[in-house]
Protein backbone atom coordinates (compact mmCIF):
# COMPACT_ATOMS: atom_id res chain seq x y z
CA UNK A 1 0.00 0.00 0.00
CA UNK A 2 2.56 2.20 1.00
CA UNK A 3 4.98 1.47 -2.35
CA UNK A 4 1.55 2.38 -4.38
CA UNK A 5 1.22 5.69 -2.69
CA UNK A 6 4.64 6.54 -3.03
CA UNK A 7 4.80 5.79 -6.51
CA UNK A 8 1.42 8.03 -7.55
CA UNK A 9 2.96 10.88 -5.80
CA UNK A 10 6.52 10.21 -7.35
CA UNK A 11 4.22 10.06 -10.95
CA UNK A 12 1.96 12.96 -9.89
CA UNK A 13 5.02 15.08 -8.84
CA UNK A 14 6.83 13.96 -12.37
CA UNK A 15 3.56 15.38 -13.91
CA UNK A 16 3.16 18.94 -12.65
CA UNK A 17 6.44 19.37 -13.70
CA UNK A 18 6.61 18.01 -17.02
CA UNK A 19 3.48 20.46 -17.43
CA UNK A 20 5.41 23.46 -15.93
CA UNK A 21 7.59 22.68 -18.84
CA UNK A 22 5.57 22.45 -21.46
CA UNK A 23 2.55 25.18 -20.74
CA UNK A 24 4.90 27.90 -21.00
CA UNK A 25 6.07 26.44 -24.77
CA UNK A 26 2.66 26.07 -25.70
CA UNK A 27 1.15 29.34 -24.83
CA UNK A 28 4.15 30.91 -26.06
CA UNK A 29 3.66 29.07 -29.75
CA UNK A 30 -0.11 29.89 -29.73
CA UNK A 31 0.44 33.92 -28.23
CA UNK A 32 1.45 36.85 -30.84
CA UNK A 33 2.54 40.12 -30.17
CA UNK A 34 1.94 42.55 -32.72
CA UNK A 35 3.98 45.76 -32.36
CA UNK A 36 1.77 48.94 -30.49
CA UNK A 37 0.18 50.91 -32.20
CA UNK A 38 0.95 54.61 -31.21
CA UNK A 39 -1.57 57.13 -31.55
CA UNK A 40 1.07 59.25 -33.42
CA UNK A 41 1.56 56.59 -35.85
CA UNK A 42 -2.21 56.05 -36.87
CA UNK A 43 -2.76 56.37 -40.81
CA UNK A 44 -5.95 58.18 -41.70
CA UNK A 45 -7.51 57.91 -44.94
CA UNK A 46 -10.70 58.59 -46.35
CA UNK A 47 -13.78 56.24 -45.20
CA UNK A 48 -14.86 53.79 -48.03
CA UNK A 49 -18.24 54.94 -50.02
CA UNK A 50 -20.63 53.10 -47.74
CA UNK A 51 -19.65 55.64 -44.57
CA UNK A 52 -21.13 58.67 -44.98
CA UNK A 53 -19.35 61.23 -46.90
CA UNK A 54 -16.25 63.45 -44.27
CA UNK A 55 -15.32 60.60 -42.26
CA UNK A 56 -11.62 59.01 -41.99
CA UNK A 57 -10.66 55.45 -41.27
CA UNK A 58 -7.42 53.64 -40.24
CA UNK A 59 -7.04 49.70 -39.84
CA UNK A 60 -5.19 49.11 -36.86
CA UNK A 61 -5.05 45.80 -37.36
CA UNK A 62 -6.65 42.90 -39.78
CA UNK A 63 -8.53 43.33 -43.26
CA UNK A 64 -12.05 44.44 -42.30
CA UNK A 65 -12.70 43.19 -45.74
CA UNK A 66 -11.91 39.35 -45.29
CA UNK A 67 -12.79 36.90 -43.19
CA UNK A 68 -11.20 37.04 -39.64
CA UNK A 69 -11.01 39.20 -36.91
CA UNK A 70 -10.17 43.12 -37.74
CA UNK A 71 -9.91 46.51 -35.63
CA UNK A 72 -10.67 49.85 -37.22
CA UNK A 73 -11.10 53.73 -36.20
CA UNK A 74 -13.40 55.96 -37.82
CA UNK A 75 -13.19 59.64 -37.11
CA UNK A 76 -16.04 61.46 -37.21
CA UNK A 77 -16.31 65.62 -37.57
CA UNK A 78 -18.67 67.52 -35.26
CA UNK A 79 -22.66 66.64 -36.27
CA UNK A 80 -21.71 63.56 -38.39
CA UNK A 81 -24.85 61.54 -39.05
CA UNK A 82 -24.66 57.42 -39.53
CA UNK A 83 -28.18 56.55 -40.84
CA UNK A 84 -30.01 53.34 -39.47
CA UNK A 85 -28.71 50.53 -41.30
CA UNK A 86 -27.11 46.55 -39.91
CA UNK A 87 -24.10 44.48 -40.23
CA UNK A 88 -23.97 40.90 -41.31
CA UNK A 89 -21.63 40.35 -38.13
CA UNK A 90 -21.08 41.48 -34.68
CA UNK A 91 -20.16 45.13 -34.18
CA UNK A 92 -18.06 45.98 -31.08
CA UNK A 93 -17.32 49.78 -30.61
CA UNK A 94 -15.07 51.41 -28.57
CA UNK A 95 -15.35 55.19 -27.77
CA UNK A 96 -11.55 56.64 -28.15
CA UNK A 97 -13.00 60.64 -27.60
CA UNK A 98 -15.72 62.54 -28.70
CA UNK A 99 -19.41 62.25 -28.03
CA UNK A 100 -20.62 59.25 -29.97
CA UNK A 101 -24.50 58.92 -29.89
CA UNK A 102 -25.57 55.69 -31.19
CA UNK A 103 -29.65 54.53 -31.14
CA UNK A 104 -31.69 51.64 -32.09
CA UNK A 105 -34.05 51.34 -34.90
CA UNK A 106 -34.90 51.52 -38.54
CA UNK A 107 -34.84 55.63 -38.42
CA UNK A 108 -32.10 57.86 -37.42
CA UNK A 109 -33.92 59.95 -34.48
CA UNK A 110 -31.89 62.27 -32.74
CA UNK A 111 -34.35 62.16 -29.68
CA UNK A 112 -33.61 59.09 -28.69
CA UNK A 113 -30.60 57.20 -28.47
CA UNK A 114 -27.47 57.51 -25.96
CA UNK A 115 -24.81 59.53 -25.92
CA UNK A 116 -21.41 57.34 -25.21
CA UNK A 117 -18.25 59.43 -23.85
CA UNK A 118 -14.13 57.99 -24.00
CA UNK A 119 -14.01 54.90 -23.20
CA UNK A 120 -18.01 53.56 -23.44
CA UNK A 121 -18.36 50.07 -25.13
CA UNK A 122 -21.54 49.49 -27.51
CA UNK A 123 -22.48 45.94 -28.71
CA UNK A 124 -24.47 45.67 -31.77
CA UNK A 125 -25.39 41.85 -32.53
CA UNK A 126 -25.32 41.18 -36.80
CA UNK A 127 -28.58 42.18 -37.86
CA UNK A 128 -29.56 45.08 -35.54
CA UNK A 129 -30.64 48.10 -36.99
CA UNK A 130 -29.11 51.04 -35.59
CA UNK A 131 -27.83 54.71 -36.25
CA UNK A 132 -25.81 57.29 -35.18
CA UNK A 133 -24.32 60.98 -35.09
CA UNK A 134 -21.57 63.03 -32.98
CA UNK A 135 -22.12 66.21 -31.54
CA UNK A 136 -18.42 67.09 -31.97
CA UNK A 137 -15.56 65.11 -32.92
CA UNK A 138 -15.59 61.82 -32.65
CA UNK A 139 -13.45 58.62 -32.61
CA UNK A 140 -14.63 55.11 -32.87
CA UNK A 141 -12.47 51.61 -32.24
CA UNK A 142 -14.74 49.65 -34.28
CA UNK A 143 -13.90 45.57 -34.17
CA UNK A 144 -15.37 41.69 -35.41
CA UNK A 145 -15.29 39.64 -37.47
CA UNK A 146 -14.53 40.07 -41.32
CA UNK A 147 -15.92 40.82 -43.83
CA UNK A 148 -17.13 43.99 -42.77
CA UNK A 149 -20.34 45.61 -44.60
CA UNK A 150 -23.05 47.55 -44.34
CA UNK A 151 -26.53 47.53 -45.11
CA UNK A 152 -28.91 50.75 -44.88
CA UNK A 153 -32.34 49.99 -43.78
CA UNK A 154 -33.62 52.47 -46.51
CA UNK A 155 -31.20 51.74 -49.41
CA UNK A 156 -31.61 55.56 -50.66
CA UNK A 157 -29.43 56.35 -47.68
CA UNK A 158 -26.74 54.42 -48.64
CA UNK A 159 -24.09 56.76 -49.84
CA UNK A 160 -22.49 54.21 -52.06
CA UNK A 161 -25.74 54.32 -54.01
CA UNK A 162 -26.30 58.19 -53.97
CA UNK A 163 -22.43 58.71 -55.12
CA UNK A 164 -23.56 56.32 -58.52
CA UNK A 165 -26.39 58.44 -59.51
Amino acid sequence: MKRSIVSFTVASGLAVVAAAQILPALHAAEMKMMPPVNVDDIKWGPAPPTIPAGAQLAVVAGDPSKEGLFTMRLKMPANYKVPAHNHPTDEFVTVISGDFRVGLGDKLDMDKGQSLKAGAFAEMPAGMNHYAWTTEETVVQIAGPGPFSITYVNPADDPSKQAAK
